[in-house]
């Protein structure tokens, strides 16, 4: 075991605060990385307040984590020292469920382990994620990064770029789909992005006016303020796939009559209360309501590759760890253009 040094919350009431803390030596099959940048994922709130309940304290958040590999163990085939590398949301999964076998780890039936908040089965305890200055995990659950694209702003891409990015490539997003994204912030900037390259003709429906420039910028054609029922009305029957990326409570009822029949929408974002829906708004055109939860490890390479190959990354605010607590609250105000990320050197 060596010593590792973070932030952590000590109680859903506490802020963040330094936190020191074992991490396991690198195994056979290990891959160490010192951490250079992590990003910060509005699950992160919700864990470290308790808000999804079923946190345990100490709590070290944070799934969006990039630097560089300084140590492998004797059996890594896949990483050496010196090469860029990401770990995302999960480090391990039991790897022989009918999911885990079909490269969809994040639906392990036998319970998938997340960077953070999870039983370590390795070290004993629960896993600290990535506000910390480095992480050690099996080569398997370890992504390669390119150099071709900023690193910093790539961290997101761990949980903001898959988390958008599988639901479009399983609902067969493409050329010449009429597409729709509900939110700007840091999952529907991204989600813009790429549904824009894959040649989809992009939709942002936001409630705030302000964001259209925005969102024309980042590749949608056309912005919708929600709240104007008129703009609504113009958009029914018309879009083969709506992804809905808002955390907070909002109505679906207002997106659904606009899928065209047998049309698709989405849910990535996580409320903490139910959100209902009225049946008839399903029935009439088959329409439907789905769910998706980041995605395999396959799939996140592929992403991140995907990504490098169009230049995509995400828009970023860099931070040092000793605000992170300030970007906690502006990030619930939407004051941020689209995703904190925290630079490690300020742990030093």
């Amino acid at each position: 075991m060596y010593n590792a040094k973070g932030y952590a919350a000590q109680s859903a009431t506490t802020p963040l605060a330094p936190f020191s803390f074992e991490r396991r030596d690198p195994g056979p099959l290990d891959v160490q990385v010192q951490i250079l940048f992590c990003g910060v994922c509005h699950s992160d709130l919700h864990t470290v307040r308790n808000e999804w309940h079923g946190t345990t304290y100490p709590c070290v958040p944070g799934h969006e984590i990039v630097g560089k590999v300084v140590k492998v163990g004797a059996q890594v085939k896949k990483f050496k020292e010196g090469d860029l590398a990401g770990v995302g949301c999960m480090v391990d999964s039991c790897r022989t469920c009918e999911s885990c076998k079909a490269d969809l780890e994040q639906f392990c039936q036998n319970g998938t382990i997340f960077t953070y908040n999870s039983p370590d089965k390795k070290s004993g305890g629960l896993t600290c994620g990535g506000y910390s200055d480095s992480v050690v995990v099996d080569e398997a659950f370890v992504l390669k990064i390119s150099d071709k694209l900023d690193l910093a702003a790539t961290a997101p891409l761990l949980c903001a770029g898959i988390t958008t990015y599988s639901p479009l490539r399983h609902w067969k997003v493409g050329k010449g789909q009429k597409v729709g994204v509900v939110g700007l912030g840091g999952l529907g900037h991204m989600g813009v992005k790429l549904a824009n390259a894959m040649g989809a003709n992009v939709v942002l429906f936001t409630t705030s006016p302000g964001k259209t420039k925005d969102a024309l910028a980042l590749g949608a054609k056309e912005v919708v303020v929600s709240k104007n029922e008129g703009e609504m009305k113009k958009h029914l029957n018309s879009f083969d796939f709506i992804l809905d990326t808002v955390s907070a409570h909002h109505d679906l009822n207002s997106y659904l009559p606009l899928l065209k029949r047998d049309g698709t929408l989405t849910l990535v974002g996580a409320p903490t209360e139910p959100l209902p829906v009225a049946s008839f708004n399903l029935i009439f055109t088959r329409h439907q309501l789905a769910g998706s939860l980041i995605g395999g490890i396959k799939e996140t390479q592929e992403m991140l590759d995907f990504c490098a190959e169009k230049g995509i990354v995400s828009d970023i605010e860099i931070i040092p760890i000793q605000k992170i607590n300030e970007a906690y609250e502006r990030m619930l105000k939407s004051d941020v253009k689209y995703r904190f990320v925290i630079d490690m050197k300020s742990l030093a």
